[in-house]
């Protein structure tokens, strides 16, 4: 049985768990090892996703497979356009992929963004992650590229978005 349910702050050690065991072999050929380490520990550790969730930066949501969290995604309104929703964050445990989660969070995303009468939603992907594919399938177009300084990288994302 399926469950697509909002996170906690009990959840942020869990988010944390799921990005990290999707993170490597999502990103091994891609990224350096040494750019995965860094953006793991920038980006997902317990105290800062708790914070994002405390705050209200960012929305996360978690599925549930039989009652195990194996996928979340995050969203939340772009910093610099309150009239579009941004998704953050979309990771599904790679012992899930392809089951059809992604697109779930991603169903529950777009009805959240509908609910909150907005009709625009963007994500960033990296250039070279197949998930961009992913996207396209369910109706996001390529918007422009950019190049995000995270540290001493760069994430050469694509900014894609879905009007709703």
């Amino acid at each position: 049985m399926l469950n697509i349910r909002p996170a906690t702050l009990a959840d942020a050690d869990i988010i944390v768990k799921i990005a990290h065991q999707t993170w490597w072999p999502t990103y091994r050929s891609i990224l350096s090892t040494e750019q995965i380490t860094y953006m793991l520990d920038a980006m997902y550790v317990s105290d800062k996703v708790a914070h994002q969730i405390d705050e209200g930066e960012q929305t996360y949501i978690l599925l549930e497979e039989e009652g195990t969290p194996v996928a979340f995604a995050s969203y939340g309104l772009r910093n610099d356009d309150e009239n579009v929703i941004k998704l953050h964050k979309l990771y599904c445990h790679p012992t899930t992929q392809g089951k059809g989660y992604g697109r779930k969070l991603v169903d529950a995303v777009v009805e959240a963004t509908r609910q909150a009468g907005i009709k625009t939603l963007d994500l960033n992907v990296n250039r070279n992650n197949k998930a961009k594919d992913f996207y396209q399938k369910l109706g996001f177009t390529l918007l422009r590229d950019e190049d995000i300084p995270i540290g001493p990288y760069w994430m050469n994302d694509h900014v894609m978005r879905k009007e709703l």
